[in-house]
């Protein structure tokens, strides 16, 4: 049965996990990163797609990114920067329908805690331009066990192949 004490706590988690959101955003954008851009050079750069992925925090729909189904050698680049972040040695199928990798490059990306939706998760970014990229959990394949699940527009990729 519904109440009005029940009612009014659903609405305090709510809103605390609102104010936790906007928190993380407003922290993530006032962040200091190598290259810094206003929001309008940033959307004359990026697709409206990618803008709100890599500076709004947002997420693609699942099984939309055909980096996902990417095979060949090569290197995952930041679509906002084009800093190489995950080698296609790392790329492995995670079966959630976004690209998934178990190790970053050295020294590509950075995390921060991201309280948005109720939950407690890792989010990564670029370490050079600060836009994110998605999330890191822990139930990833050997070596490392982690599965950085990366969405597929934030992303550029680079092949190896020399044909």
């Amino acid at each position: 049965m519904i109440n009005r004490r029940w009612m009014l706590s659903l609405l305090s988690a709510f809103g605390a996990a609102a104010a936790a959101r906007a928190g993380f955003t407003e922290n993530a954008r006032t962040a200091r990163f190598e290259i810094e851009k206003g929001a309008e050079e940033w959307r004359r750069q990026l697709t409206p797609a990618q803008f709100n992925i890599l500076r709004e925090h947002g997420t693609e729909r699942a099984g939309t990114s055909p980096l996902d189904h990417e095979k060949r050698k090569g290197v995952f680049g930041c679509a906002g920067c084009d800093l190489p972040l995950f080698s296609s040695d790392t790329k492995f199928d995670s079966g959630t329908g976004w690209p998934s990798f178990y190790a970053p490059l050295p020294n590509a990306i950075g995390t921060s805690e991201d309280n948005s939706y109720l939950m407690r998760r890792t989010e990564v970014h670029c370490r050079r331009c600060g836009g994110h990229l998605g999330h890191v959990f822990n139930d990833g394949p050997k070596p490392t066990g982690l599965r950085y699940c990366i969405n597929g527009l934030a992303l550029i990729f680079h092949s190896a192949d020399v044909s």
